[in-house]
């Protein structure tokens, strides 16, 4: 069976939002499995000298722009948050806690906490705000709530981002197909391509 896709995405990116709504029918189409990996951009960033788009001049503006296009092509729900950027510990380790139990479950609450952050203008920086969603979901407002805060969750998390940026991942979304990486949600196409053709020389 083909190596499943490696798909690493930020709670606070808009392209890393978009490109989960593609990226399970995507590997399906194709007979591969996906492998969600939340991380923390600011971690990545500590690293590459970035900044959050906002604080980069004509960048930035240019960002919010492209942000409001880009949900139209690519169907989905958006609206710019109040608060943007933000950090997501919160809903990372809500996502970890939940998918050592059940991953498939784990992918529908990336959903619906990508759409309480970038439809509702939820703040899910703020653990009450990610407890609330996850309860709406329908996880016990306690558990969630005491995952956040274990320090085994916390160590996940902080495991999982290590990985990720020992392997290179810099930016939301980042996928992986056979060792091949990928930045950004308009490089899906090209991810199709690889995945049809078995990738190319270059």
């Amino acid at each position: 069976m083909a190596a499943p896709i490696d798909f690493y995405f930020d709670f606070s990116s808009p392209y890393g939002y978009f490109a989960s709504t593609k990226i399970d029918a995507l590997g399906a189409k194709y007979g591969r499995e996906v492998t969600w990996h939340p991380f923390l951009l600011g971690a990545a960033m500590k690293i590459t000298g970035g900044l959050p788009l906002p604080q980069v001049p004509m960048k930035g503006d240019y960002a919010k722009h492209d942000f409001a296009r880009s949900a139209k092509y690519y169907d989905a729900e958006f609206k710019l948050p109040s608060t943007f950027p933000i950090s997501s510990q919160a809903p990372a380790r809500a996502f970890y806690w939940l998918n050592r139990e059940d991953p498939k479950r784990a992918k529908a609450l990336v959903a619906a906490l990508y759409r309480a952050y970038f439809v509702d203008d939820i703040n899910i920086s703020n653990p009450d705000d990610t407890v609330s969603v996850c309860a709406k979901f329908g996880l016990a407002a306690d558990a969630v709530r005491t995952a956040i805060n274990d320090a085994a969750i916390k160590e996940l998390l902080k495991s999982e981002v290590d990985k990720a940026i020992g392997r290179g991942v810099f930016g939301s979304p980042y996928i992986v197909v056979d060792g091949e990486a990928f930045w950004g949600a308009d490089r899906l196409e090209q991810v199709e391509k690889w995945l049809a053709t078995g990738g190319w020389e270059y």
